[in-house]
């Protein structure tokens, strides 16, 4: 039957769809995820079908936002300011956190937290107000939690969410999640601050960092492992600042809601979709180690950064990936409009040895400077914005301050390149947009 068609009738077919993959909203989701009245297009042969993508939805789980704030319920809210110890907050409900802090002052010491069950009935109310999340602050709560297990399997099972205003601070915690859409730390709808020390943040599910931002979120001396997405994701005027963890990522190139735009290990960006204000980003890493298994190690678009690298071990799997990409998008998701959607980045390595490709398009800017001993072995490159967009000025400025070293490994082009350091051209060329060639 594949490529044919039918008209509705008397005939019925059977098809097996136990080895189909399954989409919804560009996401890989389970058979038990479809609901009846979902309306699916098929591609079939010998009575399996080979995949399915969901076109409309019926009355199960919906995507595209409530339009209002909705949370569904929890198993257990503190609401009251207080200090509670050893106890185990549980959930299998539909659309319900295992504990939920809202408005209050609270410590957390030595708790177990399990979502071990339940479906969202709507992803974005999951992504962006911590539906079905295993712990969810809210309301402007502060959170201190330490010596704690938080853990979920359920879609949508974000670990530890943080809602709006508010501080979050943990410690030593244990947190995992398995179900897809499900990061170990995320805020959203934000403006908080979420401080972390020590201890091993894992997701495993598809869509789901390890860390995801739209607070000001501090991590220091932790392991941060997403095994099935990337590692970090930074979205509009918020933070990530990493001392000394281990951040490691695996983006599928194809079960990622965004990986037919780009596959990555730490992407900065603007939604547009109000999850975040609209602003410069902020991520700076401090020794550690940042491991991508594929794609680009940093994926920068629609959006005005601050990056700064110091004294990390880097390491992409990916001979293919890029270090650095700094181009606009398609805007098939939204994230600005096509052809005037660059990024803006200011990226200071400071102290710190790169390797790889750093790729900028003509609609996008990068101020890249070196110092403080810096190596970078590659290439810089400006080329066309996929989308024919107009093009501006200053796409590549470079920055090599006394004692850095550049050792290109091809030929490069820039707008402009300053250099009181070391280039080792290595028989390749530097071509700069008044037409110099340096070699």
């Amino acid at each position: 039957m594949g490529g044919s068609s039918f008209t509705a009738g008397e005939e019925s077919v059977t098809l097996d769809f136990a080895n189909a993959e399954i989409t919804k909203n560009d996401e890989s989701i389970e058979l038990s995820d479809l609901a009846e009245g979902d309306i699916l297009t098929v591609e079939v042969g010998n009575n399996t079908a080979a995949s399915a993508t969901v076109e409309s939805v019926g009355g199960g789980q919906s995507f595209g936002g409530s339009g209002e704030v909705t949370q569904g319920t929890a198993a257990t809210t503190i609401s009251e300011d207080g200090t509670y110890s050893g106890e185990s907050y549980t959930s299998t409900g539909d659309d319900e956190n295992a504990l939920r802090v809202d408005g209050a002052a609270v410590t957390l010491d030595g708790v177990t937290v399990d979502k071990s069950a339940g479906a969202a009935s709507n992803t974005e109310d999951g992504d962006f107000y911590g539906m079905n999340a295993a712990l969810l602050a809210m309301n402007g709560a502060t959170v201190t939690i330490k010596n704690a297990t938080v853990t979920s399997s359920a879609q949508n099972g974000n670990g530890v969410f943080s809602y709006g205003s508010g501080t979050t601070s943990a410690s030593n915690l244990v947190v995992e999640t398995s179900g897809n859409s499900s990061a170990a730390i995320r805020s959203d709808r934000g403006g908080g601050t979420v401080n972390v020390s020590g201890g091993a943040y894992t997701s495993n599910g598809y869509n789901s960092p390890a860390v995801y931002s739209t607070a000001d979120i501090t991590v220091k001396n932790a392991n941060l492992t997403a095994n099935n997405s990337e590692a970090l994701v930074i979205e509009g005027k918020n933070s990530i600042t990493l001392e000394d963890c281990y951040a490691t990522g695996n983006m599928s190139d194809t079960k990622g809601t965004s990986s037919s735009e780009n596959v990555h290990n730490v992407m900065i960006y603007q939604s547009m979709s109000g999850d975040a204000d609209v602003g410069t980003s902020v991520f700076s890493m401090t020794g550690g180690s940042l491991v991508g298994s594929s794609g680009d190690m940093f994926y920068i678009t629609n959006t005005h950064c601050l990056m700064t690298l110091s004294g990390v071990n880097i390491v992409n799997n990916d001979a293919d990936g890029a270090l650095l990409r700094v181009v606009g998008n398609s805007a098939s998701r939204g994230w600005g409009t096509a052809g005037s959607n660059g990024a803006q980045v200011e990226f200071a390595a400071d102290g710190q040895t790169l390797a790889g490709d750093i790729i900028v398009d003509t609609i996008s800017n990068l101020t890249m400077t070196m110092k403080n001993g810096s190596t970078f072995t590659g290439t810089i490159n400006i080329i066309d914005n996929a989308e024919g967009g107009t093009a501006v000025s200053d796409n590549a400025v470079v920055t090599i301050e006394n004692g850095c070293t550049w050792n290109l490994t091809g030929n490069c082009t820039l707008t402009s390149l300053t250099s009181n350091g070391t280039i080792n051209f290595n028989g390749y060329t530097i071509t700069l947009a008044d037409g110099t060639v340096l070699k």
